[in-house]
């Protein structure tokens, strides 16, 4: 019977997608407000484009990592990686260890600050990889040797 994941994401991983958001927001909404100060004649457009782009942002950078760290789940069984990931798109994935072709570990500059990785379980399946995003760097060492060890050990061609 499917049921939802057990463990969460690193608890790290709110302050690390919020600095994203926040990256992603600030830069188009200091965009607008340098246009609106150097632009006479758009002015009257540009502020109000600016000033909800920075309603709009604010709202993102609080909203979308607390929304998402209830979200985001992950599981490894004998059998299966179970995962469910996304917070507006919401996504449950379940890939059996027959079809495991490989098992990555990445960590980006923004999540080597926090302390963060990313384990990534790419399997025979046209839905592409597995992602397990926000992990503290030894969880996610410990995981991708745990799915190694438990995929070489598993009967399949992973096809």
């Amino acid at each position: 019977r499917l049921r939802p994941p057990r463990h969460r994401v690193h608890r790290r991983a709110l302050a690390w997608w919020r600095a994203r958001a926040l990256l992603w927001t600030a830069v188009p909404t200091a965009a607008l407000a340098a246009a609106a100060l150097l632009i006479e004649p758009w002015r009257p457009w540009l502020w109000p484009a600016a000033a909800a782009a920075g309603a709009l942002g604010a709202a993102y950078v609080l909203v979308m990592p607390v929304w998402r760290y209830r979200v985001h789940r992950w599981e490894t069984t004998e059998d299966a990686v179970y995962t469910a990931a996304g917070w507006l798109w919401q996504e449950w994935r379940v890939a059996p260890m027959s079809r495991i072709q490989s098992v990555d570990t990445t960590r980006g500059p923004l999540q080597r600050l926090f302390g963060l990785s990313t384990v990534t379980v790419t399997t025979a399946s046209a839905a592409g990889a597995v992602g397990i995003a926000g992990l503290g760097r030894e969880r996610a060492e410990a995981l991708a040797d745990l799915l190694t060890a438990t995929t070489q050990a598993t009967p399949g061609d992973a096809t």
